[in-house]
């Protein structure tokens, strides 16, 4: 039987992720819920046979997985509620903003013992996969370090305005919304990573970040530089590169996967038509997998909570060394 789903947050990712549960053959909308009239009635639009909750605790009743996309803040309420009620959770990142939150949140995940995973969305995609193939076969070599590169001409983008708490520093910024998928990539590949150092630019006190530059370093000592800003007549940048002695490996947009022995980079292979559709229908074919007890290429929670700390203490400036 289909995976019974309610859909808690109505923007565009939840919106998305319910277009592509419709279209997957182990997921069903059943219920829906966000308190935007209007995204609500977008939603009904992609998942025409969900049921339209009164209330989110209403809309996790009677489902198999809760998928919250609603902004951080009261992410935890939700998670916790169905938690209780034994429903698997599929949470959007960043896990939350608070780190004490975030800790309390997850040690109570752990004791429900329900499946639980976080939407990094690249965990599931070709271009992971792939690279940790090639880095274990030891095509890449000794690896040297990651940039991660992410440059908007604004904040929010186009498509995310809707999304109003983007733009403000107390739960947006494009550090937490894009950069924390890079990191948990870095961390995929380099394992737990340490902040060195960091520095965060902001217009005021309330509006997110516009500039942003870290290191990072693993055990080995090997770097993860981040470089982010906002602002110019330029299109969106989005790229993290692993780089080896033998060979680099550059993801750009999320999965656009190309590799380089020294000259430009090229294709490592076609493609996908619908690269978002790709990365969808494998990150719900892995939740799949977790809630049948099955091995899996999801986030945990943990891996979201470290994420989480990394990212919050570069938007504090923080760091370990100068």
């Amino acid at each position: 039987m289909a995976i019974r789903t309610a859909v808690i947050g109505l923007g565009i990712m939840g919106r998305r992720m319910a277009e592509h549960m419709v279209l997957h053959p182990e997921f069903t909308v059943a219920t829906i819920w966000d308190p935007d009239p209007a995204a609500c009635k977008a939603a009904q639009a992609v998942a025409p046979e969900a049921v339209l909750a009164e209330t989110a605790f209403e809309a996790l009743a009677d489902v198999d997985l809760v998928y919250l996309a609603c902004p951080p803040v009261p992410r935890k309420a939700y998670a916790l509620e169905a938690a209780a009620a034994g429903k698997a959770i599929f949470l959007e990142k960043p896990l939350g903003v608070d780190i004490g939150e975030s800790r309390a949140l997850v040690a109570e995940l752990e004791a429900a013992g329900v499946p639980a995973a976080v939407n990094f969305t690249q965990a599931a995609g070709a271009a992971l996969t792939d690279l940790r193939r090639s880095i274990d076969e030891g095509a890449l070599g000794d690896l040297c370090g990651i940039d991660i590169v992410v440059t908007y001409p604004a904040w929010p983008r186009a498509w995310q305005k809707d999304a109003d708490w983007l733009r403000f520093s107390a739960e947006g910024g494009m550090t937490r919304e894009v950069i924390s998928h890079f990191l948990f990539l870095s961390e995929r590949v380099l394992g737990p990573l340490e902040l060195s150092w960091a520095h965060a630019e902001y217009p005021d006190d309330k509006l997110c970040e516009t500039h942003v530059a870290a290191r990072l370093v693993n055990a080995q000592g090997l770097p993860v530089s981040i470089l982010g800003s906002v602002g110019g007549a330029q299109p969106d940048r989005q790229e993290v590169t692993v780089k080896g002695a033998k060979a680099s490996r550059r993801i750009s947009e999320f999965s656009i996967d190309t590799v380089s022995t020294g000259e430009a980079f090229t294709p490592t292979s076609g493609a996908p038509p619908d690269d978002r559709a790709s990365s969808l229908k494998a990150q719900l074919s892995d939740m799949a997998l977790l809630m049948a007890g099955k091995p899996n290429r999801l986030a945990t929670p943990q891996e979201a909570l470290r994420v989480q700390i990394l990212i919050e203490g570069i938007l504090s400036n923080g760091g370990t060394r100068t």
